[in-house]
C-alpha cells in the first residue's frame, strides 16, 4: 500500500477567542482582533503584545503568529518561540502546537524531535488532532521518541476521530500493513476511504488500489478507475498512470490505447517516468 504521510508542520493561523480574563487585556485583545481583520496588523501586533503583558495567553499566541508569519512586525522565529511558549503555559494547546513545529522545523530553536513529540503530546491531550497525528509520525518513524507502531496506531486514531483525515489515512496504512495492530484489509479500506472523502488524494489512490485487488472490498475495476481518475485530475501522476493501464487492459473502461496512451502522457507530464516510457511506446505503434 501506499507509503504513509509524514509530518504536517504547519503551524495554525487563526485568532483565537479569549477565555476569561482581566477585562483590559481583554479589551485589548479584542481590538487586536479587529485590527487584524481589517489588515492593520501592525497596530494588532501592539495590541497583542500589551494584551499578552497583562496576562492574555490568546495574545501571546496571536502575537507569536505575527512574528512566525512576518506580518506587522519583522519575521523572528526565535520571538514567534518564546510567545508559543508562554501561551502554552497559559494554556492555550494551539501554542504548544506551534512551538512543536518550530522544534521539528529547527526554526528559532535548535531542531529537537524529542521536545517536538512532547509538545504534541500537551496538544494531542489538549484537543489538537494535529497535534495527536504529528505525534504518531514520531513513534511511526522512530524520531524523538521510541519506534512504536502500536502507540502511532493509537493516535492516528484520536487524530482521525479528532477529525484529521491524514490520521485515518496512516491508521489504514498500519491496518493494511499489519503494523501495531493486526492485518485487516477490510478496516484498511474503511480508514482510507475516509482519508479520501477528508481531501487526501493519497486515500483515493489507496482506495483504488483495494477496489483494483480486491482486497478488504469486493474487485470492481469501474470503481478504481473512478478514484484513480478523481485523483489524476487532481494531479497525482501515479493515478494517470494506473487509469492507463485500465484502459490499455479493458478494466474498468472500454479498451482504447488512445485514451491509454492520453492518460501515460498526462503521467508523464507529472513527473512519473513509467508513463514516459508507456507513452513512448504507444507513440511508435501509432496512437
Amino acid at each position: 500500500m501506499k507509503r504513509k504521510l509524514l509530518l504536517l508542520a504547519a503551524c495554525f493561523s487563526f485568532a483565537l477567542t479569549p477565555l476569561a480574563m482581566a477585562e483590559s487585556a481583554e479589551d485589548l485583545f479584542y481590538q487586536g482582533v479587529n485590527a487584524e481583520k481589517k489588515g492593520n496588523y501592525n497596530q494588532a501586533a501592539k495590541l497583542f503584545e500589551q494584551a499578552c503583558h497583562g496576562g492574555v495567553a490568546e495574545g501571546c499566541f496571536n502575537l507569536g503568529l505575527l512574528y512566525d508569519n512576518g506580518q506587522g512586525v519583522k519575521q523572528n522565529y526565535a520571538q514567534a518561540a518564546k510567545l508559543y511558549e508562554q501561551a502554552c503555559h497559559g494554556g492555550i494547546a494551539q501554542g504548544c502546537y506551534n512551538l512543536g513545529v518550530l522544534y521539528e522545523k529547527g526554526q528559532g530553536v535548535k531542531q529537537n524531535y524529542a521536545q517536538a513529540a512532547k509538545l504534541w503530546e500537551q496538544a494531542c491531550h489538549g484537543g489538537v488532532a494535529r497535534g495527536c497525528y504529528n505525534l504518531g509520525v514520531l513513534y511511526d518513524n522512530g524520531q524523538g521518541v521510541k519506534q512504536d507502531y502500536a502507540q502511532a496506531a493509537k493516535l492516528y486514531e484520536k487524530a482521525c476521530h479528532g477529525g484529521d483525515a491524514k490520521g485515518c489515512f496512516n491508521l489504514g496504512v498500519l491496518y493494511h500493513n499489519g503494523q501495531g495492530v493486526k492485518q485487516n484489509h477490510a478496516q484498511a479500506a474503511k480508514l482510507v476511504e475516509q482519508a479520501c472523502h477528508g481531501g487526501v488524494a493519497q486515500g483515493c489512490y489507496n482506495l483504488g488500489n483495494s477496489y483494483y485487488k480486491g482486497q478488504g472490498v469486493k474487485q470492481n475495476y469501474a470503481q478504481a478507475a473512478k478514484l484513480w481518475e478523481q485523483v489524476c485530475h487532481g494531479g497525482y501522476a501515479e493515478g494517470c498512470y494506473n487509469l492507463g493501464v485500465l484502459y490499455g487492459k479493458g478494466q474498468g473502461k472500454r479498451q482504447d490505447l488512445s485514451s491509454a496512451k492520453e492518460y501515460y502522457g498526462k503521467a508523464c507530464n507529472l513527473g512519473y517516468q513509467n508513463g514516459c516510457n508507456w507513452y513512448k511506446k504507444l507513440n511508435i505503434k501509432g496512437y
